[in-house]
């Protein structure tokens, strides 16, 4: 628990409402999980689904679907999982926003040095605060409380698993995020400055809090998202790699975002689907993990993560960002041009940062990235996808790390 765990001493400053959190569901939930995945039939083999070679262009795999149900009703421990997570400390506290109270959990590793410099990393979709786990590990692994530059903070996005969502009548966004996540850090005591870190949705989110909120100093990103090439810009700027990543782009854009147009446009309905029984959960989410990372992760992995969206009732309440992509305008709806990380609205003055991995789902030129704010860092992956904290959490924190030496000189 957080009181008796070395990094688990807030920040001088911290407000007094955040308190402690352990994560410990009640057994009759893990049971009526498992209930129902025991009770519920995988759909009948047929092409689509069972393609010679292990091909899954199509979707799912029957095979794998079966597995995965079978590990995760008799081998899958949930409990192990909450050990791990209550390893680290984790926290809630109760923010007072327009769109209602909201409950927000956050993990964190804190430094008792004074100097320590403040990094809030941001998860997307469909991720959660377990994406930053093995970063935070290998934080832990590396240095003391002590000797720790950093504190770490990982919130669970509004919406998202143990975080709660806004109000029934209140309408969020990414622009809404963003300033919860800058209240979070200034309850935190952290009004002088900090630096945002993101991907996927905590990208935009990081992108926005760079731009609209002074006491964000910098951000470092591994997803910017630019609709077309920026017109100053000729192939000769492209690297290899980089040409490679856009053909896989745009291979995706022609069959890969169907989930994006069902969840931006009639996310009231796929919120049913996928809260209405584990197995509709695990077959949705599982398909990205698969294809949106480099090496597929194993059903361990997986299954913790579902299993977190399926404790928290979460899989209807986290589907807002999908409606709203960087969009001041909260009646604009999703499009396949929705506004990138290149409108001017969201264009970072401040020390920006960009790591390339090969297998993002959108892997932009750090040309192109260079014209959507102030790139002062970067640096290209030979391996890794569109879960990088997940992946190379080795990498991806000495990235950070090196950021971060970087520009809180400045």
């Amino acid at each position: 628990m957080a009181p008796s765990n070395p990094y688990g001493k807030l920040p001088q400053n911290a407000s007094s409402s955040i308190k402690p959190f352990t994560v410990n569901f009640p057994e009759a939930d893990i049971k009526h999980m498992l209930d129902l995945l025991k009770l519920t039939r995988v759909a009948e083999p047929i092409y689509e689904n069972s393609l010679p070679n292990d091909d899954r262009y199509l979707g799912l795999r029957h095979d794998w679907l079966v597995e995965a149900k079978r590990v995760w009703e008799n081998e899958f421990n949930w409990r192990k999982t909450e050990e791990h997570i209550n390893s680290f400390p984790n926290y809630k506290i109760t923010i007072d926003d327009k769109v209602g109270k909201l409950d927000v959990h956050f993990a964190a590793l804190f430094s008792t040095a004074p100097d320590a410099v403040p990094v809030v990393l941001l998860h997307g979709w469909p991720g959660s605060f377990l994406e930053f786990l093995p970063m935070l590990g290998e934080l832990r692994d590396k240095y003391s409380a002590d000797d720790l530059k950093y504190h770490f903070i990982v919130p669970s996005l509004p919406g998202y698993t143990l975080s709660s969502a806004q109000a029934i009548s209140e309408d969020f966004s990414q622009i809404d995020a963003a300033r919860v996540m800058d209240k979070l850090m200034q309850e935190l005591g952290f009004s002088k400055g900090y630096i945002a870190q993101g991907g996927d949705v905590g990208s935009r989110v990081a992108r926005v809090m760079a731009v609209e909120y002074e006491a964000c100093k910098a951000v470092h990103l591994n997803f910017c998202l630019v609709n077309k090439p920026p017109a100053s810009l000729n192939d000769d700027s492209i690297t290899e790699i980089e040409k490679a990543g856009l053909k896989r782009l745009d291979e995706w854009k022609a069959t890969g975002t169907a989930y994006a147009m069902e969840h931006a446009t009639k996310p009231a309905t796929i919120g049913f689907v996928l809260s209405s029984n584990p197995l509709a959960t695990l077959a949705w989410i599982g398909e990205k993990f698969l294809d949106w990372t480099d090496e597929d992760p194993s059903i361990n992995t997986i299954l913790e993560s579902v299993t977190l969206y399926w404790l928290t009732r979460c899989p209807s309440t986290n589907l807002w960002s999908y409606r709203h992509p960087l969009s001041k305008d909260a009646s604009q709806s999703y499009s396949a041009t929705a506004k990138g990380h290149d409108h001017p609205d969201y264009h970072i003055k401040k020390p920006f940062g960009y790591s390339y991995f090969p297998q993002e789902l959108i892997p932009i030129p750090i040309e192109w990235v260079k014209t959507t704010g102030n790139l002062v860092w970067s640096r290209v992956h030979d391996r890794g996808g569109h879960f990088a904290a997940l992946e190379r959490p080795r990498e991806l924190l000495e990235d950070v790390e090196s950021f971060v030496g970087e520009v809180w000189k400045r």
